[in-house]
Formats: C-alpha cells, sequence, structure tokens
C-alpha cells in the first residue's frame, strides 16, 4: 500500500514579537473586531467611537500579511496576528501577499483611480461613437468582465450606458443651439433614429427636448435669501427650479437654459408665497408648510429624493447610507449625481447628504452654501415634506 508523503512549506524563521508590539491602542477596534471584520472580508473594523479602523492580518503559519479582504483562504484564529499598518507586520518578520499587495494603495482606491481613467477617455471622446468594452478595458489595465463589474458598482451604470449618456448631454446642449439633425452629429449619434429610439437620458424625444418648457407659462421671482439671491420659479402645477446666486442675471440665464421653450414672466406677486415657504424651509423648517413641486426626475431620481425627504431636519447621510435605503448599495456615484440633479433644492434637502468621513462634499449651488444651510438647522426642529409632488 503506497504511504503519500505531505509536502510542508518551510518559511523563515518568524522574528520574536513582544508584548508592546501587538498591543493595540485604545482607540482601535479590538482583535475579536477585526476578527469578524476578516471573516467578512471587510478592510476595516468598527472602532469604539464608531468611526472605521483599517487593518491588516499576518498568518503565523505561513509568514504572510494580508489585507481582510485577500481572496485567500481564512486562516484559523489561533493563527491570526492583527496589525494597524503593514510596516509593524513586515518589522514582525511577515512578508507580503503578492495577490492582495497590502502594501500598494487600498483596492478602492486603485480601483476608483481606473474608474476615473475611463470616465475620463469616455468624457473626451464621448462625440465620436460608441467605444467598445475591450477598448474601454485596455486603457484602464483590466479585463473586461472586472471593467464592467467595477464601473458599474461604482456608478450604477455600466461604461456603455454611461457614454450613451454622456452623448445624450451633449446633444440636449447642442440642441438649443441648432436644429435636430445639426445636434444628432455634434453628439456623435450615427443617425437621428438612434436618438429616437434610445431616447435621451430624461426620457424625452428631440422633439420634446427643443421644445423644453413648449406651452408652460413659468412664472419666477427673485429675493434676497440667507444664501444670497434666491430664485423661485413655478408652473401652475408647483415650484418647478430654486436657484441661487449673488447675481440676478445669472439666475436668470438658468432659468432660461432649463426651461428653453417656456414663456417666462417675472411675477414677485405671484410667487410671493412660494417664496416665503422656501425661506422657512431654510431657516425653521419644523413650521414650513408643503411645497406643491412641479419636477422631472427619472425612476431612480424618485428614489433618491424621497430618500432625501426622509431624512430629519438637522441630521445627515452619507451617500453610501442613502445608496443602501434605496435598495442599491453599490450605486453610491449614482446616488451622488441624483443628488446634484435636483432641481429645487434646498426643499428636497441634497445638502443633508455627505462624505464617508463627514466631509461637506459638492452641493450644485456651493459648499459654502451647504455648509450654512446645515449650520442653519442645527437645533431646530424634524420635519418632512412629504408628498412633494415629483412628476415622472
Amino acid at each position: 500500500m503506497a504511504t503519500l508523503s505531505l509536502f510542508t512549506p518551510s518559511f523563515p524563521p518568524l522574528k520574536p514579537m513582544k508584548p508592546r508590539d501587538l498591543a493595540a491602542p485604545t482607540h482601535l477596534a479590538s482583535d475579536e473586531h477585526r476578527w469578524l471584520a476578516l471573516l467578512r472580508r471587510s478592510n476595516s473594523a468598527m472602532r469604539p467611537d464608531g468611526a472605521e479602523d483599517a487593518f491588516f492580518y499576518g498568518v503565523t503559519t505561513t509568514g504572510i500579511v494580508c489585507r481582510p479582504s485577500c481572496p485567500s483562504r481564512r486562516p484559523r484564529r489561533e493563527n491570526t496576528l492583527f496589525f494597524d499598518t503593514v510596516r509593524q507586520a513586515e518589522a514582525a518578520g511577515f512578508r507580503t501577499c503578492q495577490r492582495c499587495r497590502p502594501a500598494g494603495p487600498p483596492p478602492e482606491q486603485e480601483a476608483a483611480a481606473r474608474i476615473d481613467i475611463v470616465r475620463r477617455y469616455l468624457q473626451q471622446h464621448a462625440t465620436e461613437g460608441a467605444v467598445t468594452l475591450q477598448k474601454l478595458a485596455e486603457i484602464a489595465g483590466l479585463s473586461p468582465f472586472h471593467l464592467q463589474r467595477i464601473f458599474r458598482a461604482a456608478m450604477g451604470v455600466s461604461p456603455a450606458e454611461y457614454a450613451r449618456r454622456l452623448r445624450a448631454e451633449r446633444f440636449a446642449d447642442a440642441l438649443l443651439e441648432g436644429s435636430v439633425t445639426e445636434a444628432v452629429y455634434a453628439a456623435g449619434f450615427q443617425s437621428a433614429s438612434q436618438v429616437y429610439a434610445k431616447r435621451v437620458a430624461d426620457g424625452m424625444t428631440p422633439g420634446a427636448r427643443k421644445r423644453l418648457g413648449e406651452h408652460q407659462h413659468i412664472h419666477y421671482s427673485i429675493v434676497d435669501s440667507p444664501l444670497d439671491r434666491m430664485l423661485v420659479a413655478a408652473t401652475d402645477r408647483g415650484v418647478c427650479l430654486i436657484a441661487f446666486d449673488t447675481s440676478d442675471e445669472v439666475l436668470r440665464e438658468e432659468l432660461r437654459s432649463r426651461f428653453a421653450a417656456a414663456e417666462l414672466e417675472e411675477d414677485s406677486g405671484r410667487l410671493a408665497e412660494h417664496a416665503r415657504t422656501v425661506l422657512l424651509h431654510l431657516s425653521e423648517s419644523s413650521t414650513a408648510k408643503r411645497l406643491p413641486l412641479h419636477v422631472r426626475a427619472t425612476a431612480f431620481q424618485q428614489r433618491v429624493w424621497k430618500a432625501l425627504e426622509a431624512i430629519p431636519h438637522g441630521e445627515t447621510r452619507t451617500y453610501a447610507q442613502l445608496a443602501a435605503e434605496i435598495g442599491s448599495p453599490k450605486a453610491v456615484r449614482a446616488v451622488g449625481s441624483a443628488c446634484g440633479a435636483n432641481p429645487v433644492a434646498p426643499v428636497v434637502p441634497c445638502h443633508r447628504v455627505v462624505g464617508s468621513n463627514g466631509s461637506l462634499t459638492g452641493y450644485r449651488w456651493g459648499k459654502e452654501r451647504k455648509a450654512k444651510l446645515l449650520e442653519m438647522e442645527k437645533g431646530t426642529g424634524s420635519s418632512r415634506n412629504e408628498g412633494l409632488g415629483i412628476r415622472d
């Protein structure tokens, strides 16, 4: 009967570790929390103060240090040591893993950098027609499958859909300057039938885009507000735009660009009540009455905006939390885009969404106004503006 001979790999002896080398500062997550994060393949564990704690782990039987997200087989608990940095692990005699490369940039950062490369390429070549996934993968230095997966996770859409939306935006801009035919080719479409078949990002045909606001009589008013000059515009069905700037003419141009074919009329008297309600939302949302809105939104935007309405006055959410709340946890960037497309901030309060570290990320009307809005909301009551009348 044959006898199996098991091969046991040998590794350089580990440098003896002193107790102080293994002791984690009290502000970091405990080893138990890190072990649970490792089992989830999460690169961070929760600290006692509620923040996230990045860490690495070493396997004493192999002498290798890895990221918690490493695809290698999970080690036994008794063979696992935790480190705050890769340098600590190397000082203890561990070698870096060649699969997850813990000494390099975090996977999320590397993926974001490659996605940005693809996004910039698509933005620069949006009018040149369709680009194959294989071509984009070569530019990013990834396989087509991997690029498709991480791009969709970050942006909420595939690279092809992202490119189509870019062409749709170019088309919408060109349409304001010329005929439908001219806009079709300026945006990189091969024929008008492509545009009519797919329609542009907001669901409108080219003719509808050209006639944006046609047969609508929009009244508007420009008043002083705590956030500089404020424009409030409304159709007979409700408020369709709230905008801020230091210049009245810039505000009027914003309105004209959004409703190219509408009949616009400045009427401070007719809009006085709406303007007062918006000002109440700026200062004391708990006492502001319901404001009727008449805005166009995609199905995804509607989901995001309704989730924004549900954020209590005086509180904030991260983009990741908002994405999870609408059931699309990987569509963080798409949630950010939907917030940026909101035409009636701050009544639909996209200013209450912050970065993962609490930072004030981009806001359509400037970070300074976002900071001021959040400061104004501190210490005031909570409220919701339910049933705002967002239109399909």
